[in-house]
């Protein structure tokens, strides 16, 4: 089992912590890995575009002009593609870009993530994340001491002190334990999360 270090919100290092190897210790999985964020980027997609086809466009029923003795090109309907105002030639029309991965799949690949971020020492516990009042700049105060810019903080309670002082920080998420994904832990260059919010995890994924 992997131990790391326990820090508090000045930074500094108060005790050590003794990882579950069932869920930060396992082989990465990079393919896993992979298919869950395009399932979740794929998932998000609204896929609401939508343009019209010749057969679709209003008008251009009647020919506009006869098929010889013009001295133009023969012209069907000024609904046509190379027409203005014409269709689209294979439209994109509405649809489902969802798919569907398995619970167990999801699983792995978020315990891959994680074990990555522990093997990369960017995986930081905290003993508490608490602030007395909701102050930007009191959190940003506790980051740096951590040295961490880019970060997702991961909390077991909702905390509404914290959530609202991270809130106004661009570089930073926060995110309750079962909030937990796998494109979030990628995004952010480093974990920071609650001693209590490791158990909870290790609880459920274990």
């Amino acid at each position: 089992m992997a131990n790391v270090a326990v820090y508090n919100m000045e930074g500094k290092e108060v005790g050590s912590l003794e990882l579950n190897d069932a869920v930060f210790g396992v082989e990465v999985n990079e393919h896993l890995v992979h298919m869950a964020v395009l399932q979740q980027l794929a998932n998000n997609r609204q896929g609401t575009q939508k343009a019209k086809t010749r057969s679709e466009v209003r008008g251009g029923g009647r020919k506009p002009w006869r098929q010889k003795g013009t001295g133009h090109a023969r012209q069907g309907s000024t609904r046509a593609p190379q027409w203005t105002h014409g269709g689209v030639v294979f439209a994109p029309v509405p649809r489902d870009y969802s798919f569907k991965l398995n619970k167990k799949e999801k699983r792995a690949a978020l315990k891959s993530v994680l074990t990555s971020r522990v093997n990369e020492s960017k995986f930081i516990v905290v003993d508490e994340l608490k602030l007395d009042s909701i102050k930007t700049k009191n959190f940003v105060q506790v980051l740096n001491n951590l040295k961490v810019e880019k970060a997702l903080v991961v909390l077991n309670d909702m905390d509404t002190n914290v959530i609202k002082s991270a809130s106004n920080v661009p570089t930073v998420k926060t995110a309750q334990t079962n909030e937990l994904n796998v494109f979030d832990v990628l995004k952010y260059d480093t974990v920071v999360v609650t001693k209590d919010a490791v158990k909870a995890i290790e609880e459920v994924y274990a």
